[in-house]
C-alpha cells in the first residue's frame, strides 16, 4: 500500500482580545476547502488553526474586563472554538499559546537561538503599536501613528534582541531562489522591498508586562509575543521532527505578512529548522464598500450570518465572490444575487429537474447507459473538471476553481435544454433514458467537486443518488452511476433567498 503524501496547512492563530469577525472566518473557511481538498484527493493533511493568547493588548484587554489574564483568555478563545464548529471546518488540531506543549517548546527555542548567538541583552528605545503588538521606526510612522492607523507610544526598556540584520541577505538569497514562497506576487514584491531597504535587529522580550512566556534563566522578560506565537506551527506538531514539518501553505491576512514572511524565515533560519514552503497573504473585507472598523460599528459576525443564510450559503459566497488574494466587499445584496444565480438557478435547478424527472418517469432508479458519441464527450469533459481544479487549488485560486464547477453545471443545462427528455419521453424512451443518465452522472461529478466548499449540500446531492464513494478517484467511468440502482427521492437543496 503507497503512503499518502503529507500536506500542511494553516491558519494564523486569532488573537483573544475580542470576539471572531469575518476576516477569522475567511480565513479558516480557505484554509478548510485546501485541507478537505486535498484529503478528497488522497492527501495525509494536517490542518491546524488555534488562539494567540499572550501580549500586552490581551494583558489590557484582561484588566479592562477585571479578569485575570488566563481566566479572560479562556473564556474568549471558546467563542473562536465555537466559530470552528459554526462554519464546519475539519481542523486537525487547535492550538493555544497558553498551553503547556506550546510554552515547552518557545522556551526550547528561545535557548537554542541564545546558545547559537542570534539574541543578545540590549536596551530597546522605540515606538511600539499596543494594537499590533509591533515595533516601527520613525520612517514608517504616518502622522505620527502606524502605518495600520494604530497609536503607537515610545518604549525605553532593556531587552534582548534578535539579531535579524544578520540574515537580511540569507533571506534576499532565499526569495530569490524561491520564488513561490510568497504569493501573491504583489506581496512578494512588497516584502523584498522592505528587506532591501535594510533590517534592523529585532527587541524579543518585554519587562514592561508580565502575560507572556518567561525568559529562560531571566524571568524580568517575557518573550516576544510574535516570537512567541509563530512557533506554534512546529509546537502543535510536537516539534520539527514531524512528518508534517515543513509546512506547505501558511495563509494570512495581509497585515501580518512581514511577520510570517520575515521575521518567521529568519527565526527558523537561525534555529536550524528547515523553512515553510509557502506563505499566502490574502485581501481584508469591506462592508458595503465601507472600511470595517469597532468604531464604526459595522463588523460582521460570521455566526449571524450563518443564522440569517445558512452555512452552505455563506461558504459558497465568501469563496466564490472574490479572487483569493485579493480585498473583498459583502453586500447584502451581492450575497443574494451571487447566491440565486449559481447555486439556486444553476446547480440547485440541474439536480432538482433532472433527479426529479428520474424519479418520477424512470422508476426511480438510473436509466440506461447506451450512451452515444457526444454523451460520452460530455461524461470526459466532465472527468477531466478535476484537472482544471487541481491546478488552481495549487494557486490558492479558489474562487476560479469554483468556477469550473459552475460553468460545468451551466454546460448541464444547456444540454438538458437541447435533448429536452420530457420531449423524448413522447418520441424515444431509450434516448431519454441515456440523455437522464448523462445528466445524473454530471450531477454526481459536479457534487463530488463541490464537496470542499458546501459539504452539507453537497453530501445531500449524492445522496439522492446513493452514492458511497465520494472521494476524486471516484471521478471517472470506473465509479459511474451503475444502470438500475435505486436513487432518493430529491428536494430542492438550493432554494432561492429573496431580498
Amino acid at each position: 500500500m503507497s503512503v499518502k503524501p503529507k500536506f500542511y496547512i494553516t491558519t494564523p492563530i486569532y488573537y483573544v482580545n475580542d470576539i471572531p469577525h469575518i476576516g477569522h472566518a475567511y480565513t479558516s473557511l480557505a484554509c478548510d476547502i485546501l485541507a478537505r481538498f486535498k484529503r478528497l484527493d488522497g492527501f495525509d493533511v494536517m490542518f491546524l488553526t488555534g488562539t494567540d493568547e499572550h501580549g500586552q493588548k490581551i494583558e489590557k484587554s484582561a484588566v479592562k474586563a477585571g479578569e485575570d489574564p488566563q481566566a479572560f483568555t479562556d473564556k474568549v478563545y471558546v467563542s473562536f472554538k465555537n466559530l470552528s464548529q459554526t462554519m464546519n471546518f475539519s481542523n486537525d488540531d487547535f492550538i493555544r499559546t497558553s498551553e503547556e506543549r506550546h510554552k515547552k517548546y518557545v522556551a526550547e527555542i528561545w535557548q537554542r537561538l541564545v546558545d547559537s548567538g542570534n539574541i543578545y541583552l540590549g536596551k530597546y528605545s522605540g515606538w511600539y503599536a499596543v494594537r499590533d503588538e509591533a515595533f516601527y521606526g520613525e520612517a514608517e510612522l504616518v502622522d505620527g501613528k502606524a502605518p495600520t492607523g494604530a497609536d503607537v507610544e515610545w518604549l525605553e526598556e532593556p531587552s534582548y534582541f534578535f539579531k535579524l540584520s544578520a540574515w537580511q541577505d540569507k533571506l534576499l538569497n532565499f526569495y530569490e531562489e524561491n520564488p513561490h514562497f510568497i504569493a501573491p506576487t504583489s506581496r512578494r514584491n512588497e516584502v523584498i522591498s522592505f528587506v532591501k531597504s535594510g533590517l534592523t535587529d529585532l527587541s524579543v522580550s518585554r519587562t514592561s508586562f508580565k502575560w507572556g512566556i518567561p525568559v529562560p534563566g531571566d524571568e524580568q522578560h517575557v518573550i516576544y509575543v510574535w516570537l512567541d506565537a509563530l512557533f506554534n506551527y512546529i509546537s502543535a506538531l510536537g516539534g520539527e521532527k514531524s512528518p508534517y514539518w515543513p509546512c506547505d501553505l501558511h495563509v494570512v491576512g495581509k497585515d501580518i505578512l512581514r511577520f510570517h514572511a520575515v521575521y518567521w524565515p529568519a527565526f527558523l533560519m537561525a534555529a536550524g529548522i528547515k523553512l515553510p514552503k509557502k506563505i499566502f497573504a490574502h485581501g481584508w473585507w469591506t462592508n458595503e464598500g465601507v472600511k470595517i472598523s469597532k468604531s464604526l460599528g459595522n463588523t460582521i459576525n460570521p455566526v449571524n450570518l450563518v443564522e440569517e443564510f445558512g452555512l452552505d450559503y455563506v461558504r459558497y459566497f465568501m469563496m466564490k465572490e472574490v479572487p483569493f488574494g485579493n480585498d473583498g466587499n459583502y453586500s447584502r445584496s451581492s450575497f443574494i444575487s451571487r447566491v440565486n444565480a449559481d447555486l439556486a438557478n444553476n446547480i440547485g435547478n440541474l439536480s432538482q429537474r433532472v433527479l426529479s424527472f428520474i424519479y418520477k418517469n424512470c422508476e426511480m432508479k438510473v436509466p440506461s447507459s447506451a450512451l452515444n458519441d457526444k454523451d460520452v464527450e460530455f461524461l470526459n469533459f466532465a472527468y477531466q473538471t478535476i484537472d482544471k481544479i487541481r491546478k488552481e487549488i495549487d494557486q490558492q485560486g479558489i474562487n476560479h476553481a469554483i468556477q469550473f464547477i459552475i460553468d460545468l453545471s451551466a454546460k448541464a443545462n444547456e444540454y438538458i435544454d437541447r435533448e429536452a427528455p420530457w420531449n423524448l419521453r413522447k418520441t424515444d424512451v431509450e434516448r431519454m433514458g441515456s440523455v437522464l443518465y448523462t445528466l445524473a452522472e454530471v450531477i454526481r461529478v459536479i457534487a463530488i467537486l463541490l464537496q470542499p466548499v458546501m459539504p452539507d449540500a453537497s453530501g445531500k446531492i449524492l445522496d439522492f443518488l446513493n452514492v458511497k464513494e465520494r472521494n476524486f478517484n471516484t471521478l471517472n467511468k470506473d465509479f459511474a452511476l451503475k444502470e438500475g440502482c435505486e436513487i432518493n427521492k430529491p428536494f430542492g437543496v438550493f432554494p432561492r433567498l429573496e431580498g
